[in-house]
């Protein structure tokens, strides 16, 4: 199934170079949630301060992505069983065209799982995306597109087999001229590094653990070198970007993980997990098994296992999946508060200017002050069931709920 405007009109809407505003894949563009951004709204509800929203077809927990005047979203119509990739107008929410990815049988997945759940990443001028492909169930593989800003397809790889029971998530993540996923699964699991251009691997790492996880990668520079690093597989582990040459390993210190690492104030910060929660704050200098000597604090209180964490300045903030968000302190640990947002929440934070966005399952977003004093500046409802994590470029946030897609603030110009 293909949708395409004219000729004609895909050449005017091609997108812009480059610029700062982007969000081009899964947290954003430093893979942590946050924005530079500061004239990004506060307050909205469905009928209040809304740019447009627009019908999405089919399901799936993946979140928006935009470059320029393009956004670019995953779903899956189930009764097809098509896996499909959407790229849309920023200006209006017009479907541009849409191109089916995969075509399979629906995977066993967790009933908070979805069957497009991988956000996809861009570059400006390719998209990539991930998906399951369970046709044969005997040998289910994961499955890696990239398709260019018209929808034509370059290439689409398969990087190798994945057995999960709870399905498939793990998004593309764009570092230099590779596109990298992770692989973490109760069989021979791997993390794998693919050529952004051709798809033909580069490198690959081995998670010798063998265990389910779905937590993407984080690239940054720390400890004065690039570090790839990620939880999952009954560890926490630092590789090197360019080679999947590990750099240092933290035992545990759970077996199962899904939120993403974020960096900040000199330490990696994660949240865990199952079937033991975990909070931990782990020096970046380490080399080798550091399990002993580089975890700055570790705690057991507070933690989340689906939403990612966030950092701003010297503190770190978290929410549980039943709820309760709170504040540490980055160098010690020490709780600066606790407090209940949503009934439940899937979502992973966002950040903007001094304010963070905590988006809960019902649809509404509490925006917080980011700081060490508990303060709720507002509570925006949409009114929709929501388990994506929302998208900030240009002083917009886009957020997806279960059947639409919203766009929150000024109408582009």
């Amino acid at each position: 199934m293909t949708f395409r405007l004219s000729a004609l009109a895909l050449v005017l809407l091609l997108p812009l170079a480059a610029r700062a505003g982007d969000w081009p894949g899964w947290r954003g563009p430093r893979g942590d949630g946050t924005s530079d951004e500061t004239n990004v709204p506060l307050r909205w509800s469905k009928a209040e301060n809304i740019a447009w929203k627009v019908p999405i077809p089919g399901t799936g927990h993946s979140s928006p992505v935009v470059w320029g005047d393009r956004i670019f979203l995953t779903t899956c119509l189930e009764k097809e069983r098509q896996r499909v990739l959407l790229c849309l107008d920023r200006r209006t929410g017009k479907t541009l065209w849409q191109e089916v990815v995969l075509t399979a049988p629906l995977e066993a997945k967790h009933r908070l799982n979805s069957y497009a759940s991988s956000t996809p990443a861009t570059d400006g001028k390719h998209v990539w995306v991930s998906f399951l492909d369970a046709t044969d169930p005997k040998a289910p593989k994961m499955v890696a597109a990239c398709y260019d800003l018209e929808g034509k397809l370059v290439w689409r790889k398969s990087p190798g087999k994945f057995y999960s029971r709870h399905g498939f998530c793990s998004p593309p993540v764009l570092y230099r001229d590779m596109v990298i996923l992770n692989g973490d699964q109760d069989a021979e699991a791997f993390v794998v590094a693919l050529n952004k251009e051709t798809g033909e691997e580069r490198w690959r790492a081995d998670r010798p653990n063998r265990t389910r996880s779905y937590c993407p990668p984080l690239i940054v520079e720390a400890g004065g070198k690039k570090q790839l690093v990620m939880t999952g597989s009954k560890c926490v582990a630092s590789y090197d970007p360019d080679t999947g040459k590990q750099i240092w390993l933290i035992d545990g210190p759970t077996e199962q993980f899904v939120a993403s690492m974020v960096y900040g104030d000199g330490l990696f910060f994660l949240t865990a997990g199952y079937p033991t929660y975990h909070l931990m704050a782990i020096r970046p200098d380490g080399t080798g098994n550091v399990t002993r000597t580089h975890v700055v604090w570790h705690e057991t209180k507070g933690a989340g296992y689906v939403p990612s964490p966030i950092a701003h300045g010297k503190y770190f903030f978290v929410v549980k999946d039943e709820g309760v968000a709170s504040c540490w302190e980055a160098r010690t640990g020490k709780k600066q508060w606790m407090e209940r947002l949503g009934r439940h929440h899937s979502a992973s934070p966002v950040s903007a200017g001094d304010y963070l966005y905590f988006t809960d399952d019902d649809g509404m977003t509490h925006v917080l002050k980011a700081g060490p004093k508990f303060e709720v500046v507002s509570r925006n409802p949409l009114e929709e069931e929501c388990y994506a994590s929302p998208a900030i470029s240009r002083g917009q946030m886009f957020i997806r709920t279960l059947h639409h897609l919203w766009c929150i603030g000024a109408e582009a110009k």
